[in-house]
């Protein structure tokens, strides 16, 4: 099953997109299916947001999610304690306030704002996700040690396009892929001939 198209998830200008024609078992890591989703619950652009998941509420979550015509991304496979929606902001609350226990939303540092999510952060981090769950480590919340070294973009092999930062863990330099601020996951050995450093 190919990876499902996410409508307006286009990288941003100057980006490379993460490479589509593998091949990859999705499992539960799923959108709503693959038809374009639009939120039609007011007028206001779409974003991806983050919420920590607690005590296993991951599939009523979902679940709401599929009633409503939300998109989504649950990574229960890799992550089970991360969701992400794609809505406007007023959906969001909305969202929030019919889940007001078990979840929690990430937001702006010093602020009740909600933290957005770029799209191609987002992009990426999907691509990476769902290629690579074999040798995939989660390495927890994003911090700024995940963002030194070289940063690079993969030019061939099942993660082409994807892009990161190469970090030693456990004696092996792996590409380390970031939603800044939430999450932090490490690739499987990638070969330095795949690896072409990028600006940051």
């Amino acid at each position: 099953m190919n990876l499902p198209e996410t409508p307006a998830l286009a990288p941003e200008e100057g980006k490379s997109c993460p490479n589509r024609n593998h091949t990859h078992n999705y499992l539960k890591m799923t959108t709503t299916d693959a038809t374009p989703v639009t939120d039609t619950n007011g007028s206001e652009s779409l974003h991806w947001y983050a919420m920590k998941v607690f005590y296993n509420k991951v599939q009523p979550l979902i679940a709401d999610c599929k009633e409503a015509g939300l998109e989504f991304f649950a990574p229960v496979e890799v992550i089970g304690s991360l969701f992400f929606l794609r809505c406007n902001e007023n959906s969001l609350n909305l969202f929030l306030a019919k889940h007001p226990q078990g979840i929690s939303l990430y937001r702006l540092a010093g602020s009740r704002q909600p933290a957005v999510i770029r799209d191609h952060e987002m992009e990426v981090f999907r691509f990476v996700v769902t290629a690579g769950r074999q040798g995939l480590e989660f390495l927890g919340e994003d911090r700024p040690e995940y963002h030194m070294g070289d940063r690079v973009v993969v030019t061939d092999g099942p993660f082409k396009g994807a892009e990161g930062h190469i970090k030693r863990i456990k004696k092996d330099r792996r590409l380390v892929v970031t939603i800044p601020g939430v999450v932090a996951v490490a690739t499987a050995y990638i070969h330095p001939s795949m690896l072409k450093k990028t600006e940051a």
